[in-house]
């Protein structure tokens, strides 16, 4: 096994401030679907807007008209959307004022038809780049769940909806890749579009390689544990109980570090070698931390990734692990700084595992997401045990190893479609300004989108869909790509059971965005009845599927 090498990350200055974490944007709203793929009027797939805010529209030739096209932190711009320039997570989604006083200008954009609309194109293939968060952020959907069934919360004001971490915390059972390799599976099924324009349904899943704790490669991890006085009661217990978790799956070979911070940071160990599961003297460790004074989180991953790089194992997996509840109230808190620490670790090779650790109405998630996110890792929200052991017991490898660097997905299809609806972070046709992702062991990459075309006579059963996954390989770094090729008539006939269940997943993110806005008890129910219909036309093909069963319970519990 050989080194991981280092990563081309995002201008983090601008990350943390379009995140809205320099200072926070308000939520606008809107009710026009933003379209990806054939008209050439350049702009972001938007439909699934925390507000329905109003995105852009991307041409065949995947140029822009506002200089970028993606989504932002809720899926579509509740507190965070995206920036105008690059394709990223976070900042007010640019609406396109400045691509249109371009476009007025630009002969060759201003083809239109007598109603206004831009003219289908009908000779030119579409080619689209997509990605999602990375493959194992999943903080959003538990802070709801936790929020809505164990606290009884009936507003969900303040929380997050990330459509893709919904996608990534709620399973899909697409077979598993051989070992070293990745597999990829699609689905199409029509449905009812706008006036003559066909519409489809479509998920693609891209499955990693089944790991055994016993194939897991060695592991080198470095806790970085916040003992600041915030972290009193639940967030210290559920912090040590996580490290418990951790410590249990860790087996010989494994090297463990820990970094205790508030307004002073202290090593309690450093590179050390463990015995085996439970290690008696890391246990130690880990049951003697207490909360103390200030939060200085600069300082925390700063010295966190001082330790960690002193410790850097090149034949292991690197982690660095931030357990914590996201406030930073002391010492150097400018985000940017902490963003860049934490991308100076992930661009070595240190990727940032991010474990929120507090009641849901009091978890700082935008701050964890945001130093995650450029860290090259996972946001993921602990509010009890049971979650605890699940996320770093049994989905340990998911969350902590590497199947594949640096997926990129690309989706061919004939001339006049579009993209409606999108379920992932990011979704361009200019492959520079999408961000490829990671890919854990056990896990599947999903997206779910909704396509229509202005030219149905070229989507007949015969026309064909392409996905093309490129990926490197962790250890050797070797460049690798998979395509395949369906026709409509193929992915039509295809097992509709998890497509049906992205379907529902995004009525359900869907509805909790709308049920948001609403006031009275008739807006709150008219906003959760798509996902109720959804979940039931999805429980037709699984009744017995353990998520949406739950989906179904946390609908029930907020139509009371």
């Amino acid at each position: 096994m050989r080194r991981l090498t280092q990563h081309t990350l995002l201008s983090l200055p601008l990350l943390l401030a379009s995140a809205g974490l320099v200072a926070c944007s308000d939520d606008s709203s809107g009710e026009d679907e933003s379209n990806i793929g054939s008209d050439g009027t350049g702009g972001g797939a938007d439909d699934f807007g925390e507000e329905g805010e109003e995105g852009d529209e991307l041409g065949s030739d995947g140029e822009t008209g506002t200089g970028g096209d993606t989504t932002g932190d809720d899926g579509w711009g509740e507190d965070e959307g995206t920036d105008g320039g690059d394709a990223t997570d976070g900042g007010e989604l640019d609406t396109g004022e400045e691509g249109e006083e371009e476009e007025s200008t630009s002969e060759e954009e201003t083809d239109t038809t007598e109603t206004g609309d831009p003219m289908c194109d009908e000779e030119t293939p579409i080619t689209l780049y997509l990605s999602p968060d990375d493959s194992n952020s999943m903080s959003s959907p538990v802070q709801v769940r936790d929020w809505v069934l164990n606290y009884g919360g009936n507003s969900l004001s303040g929380f997050p909806i990330r459509t893709w971490e919904f996608m990534n915390y709620y399973g899909f059972d697409y077979d598993p890749a051989a070992d070293g390799e990745l597999s990829v599976y699609a689905a199409m099924n029509p449905i009812e579009g706008e006036g003559d324009e066909a519409r489809f349904q479509m998920q693609i899943g891209v499955a990693s390689e089944l790991m055994t704790p016993e194939e897991r490669p060695p592991m080198n991890v470095t806790l970085v544990l916040d003992t600041s006085g915030s972290m009193a009661g639940t967030p210290i217990e559920l912090l040590r109980e996580t490290s418990r978790a951790i410590a249990a799956q860790l087996k010989l070979g494994d090297t463990v570090s820990i970094c205790e911070w508030d307004t002073s940071n202290d090593w309690t160990l450093a590179g050390y070698a463990v015995t085996g599961p439970n290690d008696e003297l890391l246990l130690e460790k880990i049951n003697d931390v207490v909360h103390g004074g200030g939060t200085n989180l600069y300082g925390g991953l700063e010295s966190g990734y001082e330790l960690a790089q002193m410790v850097y194992d090149p034949d292991a997996i690197n982690r660095l692990v931030l357990i914590s509840d996201g406030g930073a109230n002391a010492g150097i808190t400018d985000l940017d700084l902490i963003a860049e620490n934490a991308a100076y670790g992930g661009s070595d090779g240190i990727y940032l595992v991010g474990v929120g650790v507090d009641d849901p109405d009091d978890y700082n998630d935008e701050l964890m997401d945001a130093v995650t996110d450029a860290g090259k890792g996972a946001s993921v929200f602990m509010p009890s045990e049971e979650e605890v052991w699940t996320t770093f017991g049994d989905n340990f490898e998911s969350v902590m190893a590497i199947a594949a660097r640096e997926v990129q997905v690309q989706l061919d299809m004939p001339p006049g479609f579009e993209v409606v609806k999108f379920s992932g972070e990011e979704i361009s046709g200019d492959p520079k300004e999408v961000e490829p992702q990671n890919l854990a062991p056990n896990d599947t990459m999903v997206f779910y989108q909704q396509v229509e075309t202005c030219a149905p006579d070229l989507a007949g059963e015969d026309a064909e869909v392409t996905v093309t996954v490129t990926w490197d390989d962790p250890w050797t770094f070797e460049s690798q790509e998979l395509a395949q090729t369906w026709t409509i008539g193929e992915l039509t006939g295809m097992d509709q059971a998890l497509l049906l269940k992205g379907a529902a997943i995004l009525a359900y993110t869907d509805a909790l965005k709308a049920f948001k806005q609403a006031y009275t008890n008739d807006q709150k129910a008219a906003a959760l009845q798509p996902a109720l219909d959804a979940l039931a036309l999805a429980q037709t093909a699984n009744d017995t599927d353990g998520d949406l069963i739950e989906i179904g319970q946390i609908l029930g519990a907020l139509m009371n």
